[in-house]
């Protein structure tokens, strides 16, 4: 005679388990992409970035307290694709005369005396692919600031904008919205007649003969 065999009976709460599994892998997967995304992106991995230099150097008291305009260092940022890292002579225009003793400008002052160059840590690195013509953008009315950010307060500069291609793409398709008279391009606390940036912006887009511009070429030579 043959037994009758029972069968297992699972609890009932095991079929909403695949619902979790389900849900977990229609969920799970394209959250991950997306973090990954993420953290990789210039938002996470360059903004923010603020490396220690050789020299204390702060744009905060030269730039800010005293006022210096930003050419007087970066001398060739009108004509040249770079913006030019000061030379020590630079520094020393001041310095010889100003705290020409302090230990904080040990390193300005061997430098000055040797002419072997101050191992400065650039800040903001664009990829070899990408190619950026500062004099292009200082020219056409284009400020400091809306690059670098803030820096007459930062007594450490840091990378304060991504830097990233859909972030230089939001000038390049509505120049408008960031462009100020050439004359104002330096000063960090620019703020439009009227507070009215379009207007202006449409303006100067007309006068300054601005195309928006997203053809690849333009970047990626």
């Amino acid at each position: 005679m043959v037994s009758a065999i029972t069968p297992f009976v699972f609890p009932s709460w095991v079929n909403q388990v695949k619902w979790v599994v389900l849900g977990a892998a229609l969920v799970v997967p394209p959250y991950v992409v997306l973090v990954v995304a993420y953290g990789a992106s210039p938002n996470a991995t360059d903004v923010g970035y603020r490396p220690q230099q050789p020299v204390p150097y702060s744009h905060a008291l030269h730039a800010g307290q005293l006022g210096m305009d930003c050419r007087y260092c970066h001398v060739a940022v009108e004509t040249a694709a770079q913006a030019s890292i000061p030379s020590t002579k630079v520094c020393m225009n001041c310095h010889t005369t100003i705290f020409g003793q302090s230990e904080k400008l040990a390193q300005v002052r061997e430098s000055y005396g040797t002419g072997e160059p101050i191992p400065w840590v650039r800040v903001h690195d664009l990829p070899d692919y990408a190619y950026f013509n500062h004099s292009a953008h200082v020219r056409r009315g284009v400020g400091c600031v809306t690059c670098h950010g803030p820096i007459d307060k930062m007594e450490v500069v840091y990378q304060a904008k991504p830097l990233s291609m859909s972030w230089c793409l939001e000038c390049h398709r509505n120049p408008e919205r960031y462009l100020r008279p050439v004359a104002e391009v330096p000063n960090m606390s620019y703020v439009p007649p009227g507070g009215d940036q379009l207007s202006l912006g449409l303006r100067l887009k007309q006068e300054y003969n601005i195309h928006a511009s997203t053809d690849c070429s333009t970047c990626h030579r």
